[in-house]
C-alpha cells in the first residue's frame, strides 16, 4: 500500500477493486493544512475516465505490472507504435503516454508496461538528453539571481514540441539533460 503522495502519473492503482492508470495529478494545499491530490484517471478495463480527489495519507494498492524494453517506432494516428527486440509491435494510446509524449523521439529506448498482456503505457529513463530547437536569446542585464527562460526541445512530433525552463546561458542547438520525473533541466551536455 502506498500513500497518495507517493503515487505518480503513469502508476496503476486499484480503486474500488478496479485497475486505474493515473493520467494527471494536481496537488493543492499546504504543509500546514495538508495536501490533496486531484487525479485524472482511466479504467484499464473499460477505458472509462474518472476524476477524484484524495488526501495525501489515503492508501492505494499499486499494481506491479510486467515491463519489457521497447523502441519507439512511429505515430499511427491516434496510436503510438513501439517495437521490442523480436519485432513485435505494441500500440499505445496518446492519453496513456502522459509526460512521455513530450520526450518521444524516433528510435528512443524505453520500457513498455503491460496489464493482462496489453501494452498500456511506457516508462522513460530517469534522465534523457535532448537538443534545444528554439529558445529566446538572453536579455542583456537580466542576470541577477536564478533567471530562467523557455526553450523548446526536440521530439518525434513537431506539433507536440515541449517547452522547458532553462538558464539564460542555454541557447538553440545545445544538448541538455532533463529529469523526466520532474520535467526539469539538469545540465548542458554539449554546446
Amino acid at each position: 500500500m502506498k500513500p497518495a503522495k507517493e503515487v505518480r502519473v503513469g502508476n496503476i492503482i486499484m480503486v474500488d477493486g478496479k485497475p486505474f492508470i493515473v493520467l494527471r495529478s494536481d496537488v493543492n494545499g499546504s504543509s500546514r493544512t495538508g495536501f490533496t491530490y486531484k487525479w485524472k484517471m482511466k479504467n484499464l478495463l473499460t477505458n472509462a475516465p474518472l476524476e477524484n480527489v484524495f488526501r495525501g495519507d489515503d492508501k492505494f494498492d499499486v499494481v506491479v505490472l510486467d515491463k519489457k524494453p521497447v523502441t519507439y517506432s512511429y505515430f499511427a494516428d491516434p496510436l503510438y507504435v513501439f517495437m521490442d527486440e523480436e519485432y513485435n509491435q505494441y500500440e499505445i494510446e496518446e492519453e496513456n503516454l502522459g509526460d512521455a509524449l513530450n520526450y518521444l523521439k524516433d528510435g528512443m529506448e524505453c520500457e513498455a508496461v503491460f496489464y493482462d498482456g496489453k501494452a498500456i503505457s511506457v516508462e522513460l529513463p530517469i534522465t534523457i538528453a535532448r537538443e534545444i530547437v528554439y529558445s529566446e536569446p538572453a536579455v542583456k542585464g537580466n542576470t541577477s539571481g536564478n533567471v530562467l527562460k523557455d526553450a523548446q526541445i526536440e521530439n518525434a512530433i513537431e506539433a507536440k514540441r515541449f517547452t522547458i525552463q532553462v538558464p539564460l546561458f542555454v541557447s538553440q542547438g545545445d544538448v541538455i539533460e532533463i529529469d523526466t520525473r520532474t520535467n526539469e533541466y539538469k545540465r548542458v551536455v554539449r554546446n
